[in-house]
């Protein structure tokens, strides 16, 4: 982007392991100056995350650390409150996700923070939200995909719930805290007074169940496994093929003609059983048996060349390597160079008059750009030595 949107933005990230660090990355993506601070001599617990490394840091870390400087700073410490507390006096963004309660016990709580810094956006994430009754458990990203209903809804119909293959409740909440901080950002930008920010990640990951929430909460039907197939769409499936595997979705009448047309199935076009979207589902198991039989005449390649030349979505379910290797093929811009030998990222998908932003600065290692943070903060040599010697940073 030649204009980043947040490039007079000063993030101050207090966060560790995905949530927190993936929604910061955006925002650094965006442009923002992201300021890392982590525990001196141990760093962001995912560093060590591994295998796999990379010179001795864990890839789990470098996908979601670029665009970020490193200031390691012992919290706990009188001294490091001090620099913490010049950092927030001239940020614009505060993200934490420690465990509820103890920013207070660290004198950053956020009516601490609202009395300094009346203009900071403050931003908590967190498993349960800081005032619901279950926010003292500690929370994953596994947990929370139990115990919101996601496992449930995950895997095959008659076998054991499953988690999703990446880590979704962090990462939808990060996505959602990026929304709440650029929302508050927009508001200050009126009002000139900062917000408090909360993203929760049970709320993040179960307000994306949408159309399965809403026939609970309407019509009193329960979600139920239904492995790869759609609990309102058929054909809306993975099915096998003469040599592989293909990926069909039907979602109308106008594309189910031209899929009966593709597969020279023109007789169930107006088969009463068939004819709506209703019917199909209805008859779930019955149509798909006759699908199945035709594509198992042909292969793969025969049958997508056939539903994309009538133009119904489909594709072949390829692995993440594949998937990679063909953005790469296409230089889409997606996968992209992060300034460290050997180490390619997966860029930020949002393009802005056409341009994807860049990694700037490659995931930093630990204390990187500590002496470079505190000499803007207006420390000098002495005094950093000082805070070195006395193991604050």
């Amino acid at each position: 982007m030649t204009s980043s949107p947040l490039q007079d933005i000063l993030v101050v990230d207090l966060t560790r392991i995905l949530a927190g660090p993936f929604a910061t990355m955006i925002l650094g993506d965006l442009g923002a100056d992201v300021i890392k601070i982590e525990r001196p001599g141990q760093g962001d617990d995912t560093r060590h995350w591994g295998p796999p490394f990379l010179e001795g840091t864990a890839t789990y870390f470098l996908s979601v650390n670029r665009n970020k400087r490193c200031l390691t700073l012992d919290l706990k410490s009188a001294a490091g409150s001090s620099v913490l507390w010049r950092l927030l006096e001239r940020a614009d963004v505060l993200v934490s996700n420690f465990r509820p309660g103890l920013m207070n016990e660290l004198g950053f709580g956020y009516d601490d923070v609202r009395r300094r810094a009346s203009r900071l956006v403050y931003c908590v994430i967190n498993g349960y939200g800081e005032s619901d009754g279950r926010a003292s458990r500690p929370a994953f990203d596994l947990v929370i995909q139990g115990e919101s209903g996601l496992m449930d809804l995950t895997g095959p119909a008659d076998g054991a719930a499953t988690k999703a293959g990446i880590s979704i409740a962090d990462e939808v909440a990060g996505l959602y805290l990026v929304q709440g901080v650029l929302a508050a950002l927009l508001k200050r930008h009126r009002t000139g007074r900062g917000a408090h920010v909360e993203i929760a990640l049970t709320d993040a990951l179960i307000s994306t169940f949408t159309y399965q929430a809403q026939q609970y909460l309407t019509a009193g039907m329960e979600p139920r496994r239904l492995g790869n197939a759609h609990p309102s769409l058929v054909p809306y499936r993975p099915f096998p093929t003469a040599d592989g595997t293909v990926v069909i979705g039907v979602a109308s009448n106008s594309l189910w003609q031209r899929f009966c047309k593709a597969l020279e199935l023109e007789e169930l076009v107006d088969d009463a059983r068939f004819c709506t979207n209703a019917g199909r589902v209805e008859r779930r198991d019955e149509l798909e048996a006759l699908i199945e039989e035709r594509l198992a005449e042909r292969s793969s390649e025969q049958w997508i060349d056939r539903l994309r030349a009538v133009r119904v979505p489909c594709g072949v379910v390829r692995s993440v390597a594949q998937a990679l290797d063909e953005e790469i093929e296409l230089d889409s811009g997606l996968v992209q160079e992060s300034g460290i030998p050997g180490l390619q990222v997966v860029g930020n998908p949002i393009r802005i008059d056409g341009s994807r932003g860049e990694p700037r600065l490659a995931p930093p290692s630990l204390g990187e750009h500590t002496i470079q943070i505190l000499g803007e903060l207006g420390f000098d040599s002495a005094q950093i030595a000082l805070l070195r010697a006395d193991g604050v940073v």
